[in-house]
């Protein structure tokens, strides 16, 4: 009998034994698939994200052919050049340069990039003109990545979803991304930024990491301060440890901020340059912005926003009704930012840009809501986007680009001994029209009408303004002699007719004709000719 007794003992034993090492090895098994089911979606999901981004802003670029402002090319691509290829050899002044109201820290970056190609010798003038946007463009796709993964802490996957499809249909941040812009820039950080900054909710924020993105974003556009400075206030408000918050991060990095930039902008200005003062003493004190021109102060509120948030304009105010107390703070910043903005008399669509971003979260939250409806409200939106962003990219003010293409070749004729004469081309636009250097890559002769702003000067009249007031008085004094007359006209047909004596009686005869736009507005035309001296 206790023989048995101890089989049955020893067998239950073991039986106990075995379960437990099974129940240990299923368990193991268990975690070791559940950890591959966690992670592998989330590594893929990271990866995915990136590549279409990645791929779209690259592709975006490709269909952006256009050109929106000066700025793009005379703050960024031409201070660069000069930076690089000291040249042109005379003066050409670039814009506000002489006020010492804008910083080398943006274009730096570009002439990075061009020194490192001047080094290789891969510096053609296709890479100098693309390689910059594509730079642009790989920097917006990783603030796309960020605002996704943002997202989806703040919301649940399905609000995320169609708040990163908003963010990606938008026309406007199709048509800004990839340019060159201080405020594409600074639109792109101020993401990065938002993706750190503590919003309710959000599981990735991080003071120092935000507040070292805005200081960057002051430095690239000083007037970043103005989108960020009730976000920085309501940190505050947030914040326990108050005193921590100013001694570890806000002097710091705000001392740090400012010396570096300060630094760059001393040593190409070769003199003592506090940019940022400037720039606040010129634009707001002294209204020199307002030389660039100005509008009431409800425009926008009644053009400005609505063009720049396009066909999400609707979904934004239902958003807004729906997420009010969630994302009261990103509502009071585009409040403030536009209220700011309206008491300034010079006013730009791409200056609310950067809070293009905070107005879709609440767009995504009101696809969202559509429930049943939603797929075919994006399918309208999507359609209703599409047709302005490739209208815009590929057609409008494209010619102020095209015709420095078929000014390239002029490159050759300078560069070859003939009995031609040297190249000398005058532009006859309003100033600033065109990119320079930076799109022709040789020391050709080019010169623009000038228009720097004026900095307080009595009776103050820029060349361009006294060209166009009498445009035949204006050659005769400017080129007394035939033999100072420049090989090349480049002018909007607007002007054609007006100096058509002068084209005339010089031999100048139109070389090409170059469209570009449909809707010629003042000293703008429809199309750009090219008059050559026979």
């Amino acid at each position: 009998l206790a023989r048995p007794c101890r089989q049955a003992w020893s067998s239950v034993c073991l039986h106990f034994v075995l379960l437990k090492l099974i129940d240990v090895k299923l368990r193991r098994r268990k975690s070791q698939l559940y950890s591959r089911q966690e992670a592998s979606p989330l590594n893929i999901g990271v990866l995915s994200v990136t590549v279409f981004c990645v791929v779209f802003r690259l592709i975006n670029c490709l269909l952006v052919q256009t050109s929106f402002v000066p700025d793009e090319y005379w703050q960024s691509l031409e201070v660069s050049h000069r930076m690089v290829y000291k040249y042109p050899f005379w003066e050409t002044p670039l814009t506000e340069g002489t006020a010492g109201i804008r910083g080398f820290s943006y274009p730096l970056l570009f002439a990075f990039l061009y020194k490192i190609l001047q080094f290789i010798s891969y510096d053609s003038v296709q890479l100098l003109i693309w390689l910059p946007r594509s730079l642009q463009s790989l920097l917006a796709s990783f603030a796309d990545v960020k605002f996704f993964f943002l997202l989806q802490t703040l919301e649940n996957q399905d609000v995320a979803r169609w708040t990163f499809f908003c963010h990606m249909c938008s026309w406007f941040t199709w048509f800004c991304c990839t340019r060159t812009l201080t405020n594409s820039m600074e639109a792109t950080i101020t993401t990065l930024a938002l993706s750190y900054f503590p919003l309710p909710g959000s599981k990735t924020h991080s003071s120092k990491k935000y507040l070292a993105l805005v200081a960057l974003a002051v430095i690239i556009r000083p007037t970043a301060v103005i989108v960020w400075f009730p976000l920085l206030l309501y940190h505050f408000w947030q914040e326990d440890n108050k005193l921590r918050l100013i001694t570890h991060n806000y002097i710091p990095i705000g001392t740090l901020a400012l010396v570096t930039s300060t630094t760059i902008d001393c040593f190409f200005y070769e003199k003592w340059t506090p940019v940022q003062f400037n720039f606040l003493k010129f634009n707001i004190l002294h209204s020199v912005a307002d030389f660039y021109g100005s509008h009431p102060w409800h425009w926008y509120l009644t053009q400005g926003f609505a063009v720049v948030i396009g066909p999400h304009l609707p979904l934004f105010l239902h958003g807004c009704m729906l997420a009010f107390k969630r994302y009261k703070i990103l509502l009071a910043a585009v409040v403030w930012t536009i209220a700011v903005y309206s008491l300034l008399p010079h006013k730009e669509f791409r200056f609310i840009y950067p809070v293009l971003p905070f107005c879709m979260v609440f767009c995504g939250i009101s696809l969202a809501h559509l429930k049943s409806w939603r797929r075919p409200a994006a399918a309208v939106l999507l359609s209703a986007n599409l047709i302005p962003a490739l209208y815009t990219g590929l057609i409008h003010q494209r010619g102020t680009l095209d015709v420095m293409s078929h000014l390239q070749p002029l490159c050759d004729v300078g560069n070859v001994s003939t009995t031609r004469p040297q190249p000398d081309v005058l532009f006859l636009m309003p100033c600033h029209s065109t990119p320079f250097y930076s799109h022709i890559h040789c020391p050709v002769k080019m010169r623009f009408l000038e228009c720097p702003p004026d900095l307080g000067e009595e009776a103050y009249v820029d060349e361009a303004e006294r060209f166009y007031e009498e445009p035949l008085l204006w050659f005769r004094t400017s080129f007394p002699y035939e033999s100072s007359l420049p090989t090349h006209l480049i002018m909007f047909d607007v002007l054609e007719k007006e100096i058509s004596a002068f084209l005339e009686g010089n031999n100048f005869v139109r070389a090409a004709k170059i469209f570009h736009t449909h809707f010629p507005e003042g000293r703008v035309g429809g199309s750009i000719f090219i008059y050559e001296r026979h």
